[in-house]
């Protein structure tokens, strides 16, 4: 939120800071959602630890695609600003929850 701040202030359109947020919150969410089904599938039986792990992998990417539909095609915003502020949050928050994935796993295999 502060980088983003920082950028709105440089380019000086300050709408681009209520998008910043926005997105940052509703990315935010998809990705507490995808790790809580993950860790909640790694107290379970081996078996189904397994699709757990797809389950929560699954619903991130609908819900990334269902995210991307609603911010481009209905709220229209097609500008450069808003595609590069949709995937730099889309990137960071992805990184985040594949880094959180992958830690866990390096403890407990599947």
């Amino acid at each position: 939120m502060l980088t983003g701040y920082l950028l709105v202030t440089m380019i000086d359109c300050v709408y681009l800071f209520s998008d910043i947020v926005i997105l940052s919150c509703l990315f935010s969410v998809i990705s507490a959602i995808t790790v809580f089904i993950f860790l909640k599938g790694q107290t379970k039986e081996p078996d189904s630890q397994v699709v757990f792990s797809l389950v929560s992998i699954g619903l991130k990417f609908l819900l990334d695609i269902i995210l991307a539909f609603i911010w481009f095609i209905v709220a229209k915003k097609t500008f450069l600003p808003h595609v590069l502020i949709f995937f730099v949050l889309y990137l960071a928050l992805t990184l985040f929850t594949v880094y959180v994935i992958v830690k866990t796993l390096k403890n407990k295999a599947l």
